[in-house]
């Protein structure tokens, strides 16, 4: 895109002011456009958006200064000092150690080491160090005594009284930096020297002779100063010279950084947002404002197909919603910041913008309205990919003809692959035009009540002009306007209605449905809270299950403890603390199920029993042993299906409680001890017991050899072991149920 287009599209767009006001965040004097990956440079502004950190300093671009050192040049301590302060900005960022892709990008900017013996030169305001060099120093030393010298000198002179009676203040004058006295005339009786200038009153301004020796020493100091500062100015560009592949690299890091740091701070200073273009060419804008506008009304708007057409009302903001789409992919093109909701929207991706906006009928080109729309319409055929905004299409020719040429216009650019926005009064050129599955219809509202524009837009429809009420609006008369009504025709005026009637039905409808979306979104809303309050109990229990668990674990743990130790009153006890840790179940009471009565059921009265004859309400008529009687339906049971009553038999059994932890097997046969173990292990099991001890001792091994067959063959055992040593070693087994 040329400079002279870019230009012209920006005042087309109303978009020069929000360019500059970016503009004014930049560093350096930029193009718009960053070269590279576009993918790649967004993710850096979002990641560098995230972070805190200063504007870089002014700093003018190196394309001179290389060019000096290419040259063998030598640069001004100013030039010098500019890659310092990219240098050091730089360095700075890298201290703040930065996360994420920002904090590597910095990470890989090295600087040459040799660069430090340039830099130590120069303060924080890029003034040159003096200290640093004794000649310099002292040359310095010497002027700062000549001055005072200077100084004491001129006091002496005002206040001596030969000069008295001629000075106008004892003050000093500095006239082209030369320290002078205001006196006046005939001074030159008493006073020798250079007359440096003259007030309106007549009155001298006269640098004294005896202050010329002075100012000659100083003069001869500077000179040997300036000519130190030149070898110093000598030596940093052999030095800068031997690292030119850095500065050029530094240069292009630092032009990148601005672009990125500019669209940032431009964002938090206005509170707008970033949107990338999308590598399609679909539009969706959801509240977007345009930032020429005033307290604009957001703008929403679907451009999925090739052309959208936008009819209706005039002043009622066509032209500027169609600015305002092509404004909205011309940011999202260049990562500019705007006012829109980012996260509802989707830009397209276009190579070329072109604005059909402004009349092109010029005295000096000689030019009719209509052949310079022709001659800007003939400039579209050439390019592809492109966004075009068309204003007021059908200016300057006749509307029928001019439907059926720019339908024909219209259909070679979509299959160009040109991508359009069209708005128009022509009614004829939107309905040829809808017959396009790829064309989609936008109308102006205007609010019939109050007689004015609502700078609102509705899709799928043909937007009436509203031209006579707007005449009527501006203080066009009455009767003229009824004329025109007359003359317009009824079949033109129904066809009008017939338009504001579709209008009306898509508001209501559009009314309708935000209603519907704001209750669907308070159900919603509390569907949320339930699942969060649902959640939120249920996590409640759990943890309130984990902490008992845990506390009974470790009564168990207690429990075991204590039986290791045999001691019978401590084991109990833990048992008992176990138990009470555990969550207990609440049983809810059996609530009978009363099946609903019929004629014909079997049923229980007090202490007789019969059946239904009949119901009505509350009551129904039963017959019991003979007899007849109506009474209410809740006196009444169902024995329909009543059984027999059957001799309950109860079953007890009274067992030894035998329950222990250990079993002693010392001088048993074989057979003898697995009779034990057997009866042994039964009664662990019924007393809940998990772990025993049996002991065998060691002997001869046989009656080891059959507590561990029995072990390994019986059904309720997981497994065993030897015992510890201070539970009998090999001479015993733990046992876990």
């Amino acid at each position: 895109m040329s400079v002279n287009h870019f230009s012209t599209l920006l005042h087309q767009l109303d978009l020069t002011a929000h360019i500059q006001h970016l503009h004014n965040f930049f560093s350096r004097d930029q193009e718009l456009y960053i070269e590279g990956d576009q993918d790649r440079h967004f993710r850096y502004i979002q990641a560098l958006d995230k972070l805190s950190f200063k504007s870089p300093p002014k700093i003018e671009p190196f394309v001179s200064i290389q060019n000096y050192l290419k040259k063998q040049g030598v640069l001004r301590f100013e030039q010098v000092y500019e890659v310092i302060k990219a240098v050091r900005y730089f360095r700075q960022l890298k201290n703040s150690e930065f996360e994420g892709i920002v904090g590597e990008w910095m990470q890989k900017i090295q600087t040459p080491e040799n660069f430090d013996e340039v830099d130590k030169y120069f303060d924080v305001e890029g003034l040159f160090n003096e200290s640093l060099d004794e000649e310099l120093t002292r040359l310095s030393s010497r002027v700062t005594q000549i001055k005072s010298d200077m100084n004491s000198s001129l006091k002496r002179l005002l206040f001596s009284s030969k000069l008295s009676s001629y000075l106008v203040d004892t003050q000093i004058h500095y006239v082209n930096e030369e320290e002078t006295v205001l006196v006046r005339g005939g001074f030159n009786h008493v006073l020798k020297g250079a007359i440096m200038g003259r007030t309106t009153a007549g009155f001298f301004y006269v640098a004294p002779d005896i202050l010329m020796k002075s100012r000659e020493q100083i003069r001869a100091i500077n000179q040997e100063k300036e000519a130190r500062f030149y070898e110093y100015a000598k030596t940093f560009s052999l030095a800068l010279r031997e690292m030119l592949p850095f500065i050029g690299f530094i240069d292009k890091e630092f032009n990148r950084f601005d672009h990125y740091q500019a669209r940032v701070m431009f964002a938090r200073a206005k509170n707008y947002q970033m949107l990338q273009a999308q590598k399609d060419d679909k539009i969706i804008i959801e509240g977007f404002e345009h930032p020429a506008l005033h307290k604009p009304k957001p703008i929403s708007v679907d451009f999925s197909a090739n052309v959208l057409m936008i009819t209706g009302v005039n002043a009622g903001g066509k032209t500027m919603l169609l600015k305002s789409i092509l404004a909205t992919a011309f940011m999202a093109k260049y990562i500019i910041p705007m006012k829109i909701n980012v996260s509802k929207s989707h830009i397209g991706s276009f190579k070329r913008f072109e604005a059909v906006i402004d009349d092109p009928q010029n005295v000096k080109n000689d030019i009719s309205t209509f052949a310079g729309r022709m001659v800007q319409f003939s400039k579209l055929f050439s390019h592809k990919s492109a966004l075009v905004g068309v204003d007021e299409i059908e200016l300057g020719t006749d509307s029928d003809e001019a439907a059926a040429l720019f339908k024909g216009i219209l259909d070679d650019l979509i299959s160009r692959g040109q991508k359009i926005v069209v708005t128009t009064h022509h009614k004829r050129l939107a309905a040829l035009m809808a017959d396009r599955d790829d064309v989609e219809l936008m109308a102006a509202v205007y609010d019939e009540e109050r007689r004015l524009p609502t700078y609102e837009f509705l899709q799928g429809i043909i937007g009436k002009s509203y031209a006579f009420e707007t005449a009527l609006r501006y203080g066009i008369a009455t009767k003229i306007v009824d004329n025109a009504k007359v003359v317009y025709g009824e079949n033109h005026e129904k066809l009008n209605q017939l338009i504001e009637r579709g209008s009306q039905l898509e508001r209501d409808l559009k009314r309708k449905n935000s209603e519907l979306d704001a209750r669907l979104e308070k159900v919603k809303a509390r569907e949320r809270e339930l699942v969060e309050a649902k959640d939120a109990l249920e996590n409640a229990v759990e943890n309130e299950k984990r902490t008992l668990k845990s506390r009974y674990q470790e009564a168990i743990n207690l429990a075991k403890k204590a039986a290791k130790g045999e001691d019978s009153a401590a084991i109990h006890r833990q048992m008992n603390a176990a138990n009470k840790e555990l969550p207990q179940e609440v049983k809810k009471p059996d609530v009978p199920v009363v099946p609903e009565l019929h004629v014909g059921d079997r049923v229980k009265y007090r202490r007789g029993r019969g059946h239904i004859l009949s119901i009505k309400g509350n009551q129904a008529t039963i017959e019991v042993e003979g007899m007849r009687m109506r009474v209410k339906k809740r006196d009444l049971t169902f024995s329909g299906n009543e059984k027999v009553a059957r001799p309950k038999t109860q079953v007890k059994v009274q067992t030894e409680k035998r329950s222990g932890l250990k079993l002693d097997l010392h001088g048993l046969r074989a057979e003898e001890a697995m009779e034990k173990m057997d009866v042994f292990l039964s009664d662990a099991l019924i007393a809940g017991w998990d772990e025993v001890i049996i002991y065998h001792g060691i002997g001869t091994g046989k009656l080891s050899y059959a507590v561990k067959n029995f072990l390994i063959a019986h059904p309720s055992v997981q497994g065993f072991e030897d015992a510890p040593p201070h539970f009998g070693g090999f001479g015993a087994k733990i046992v876990k149920l």
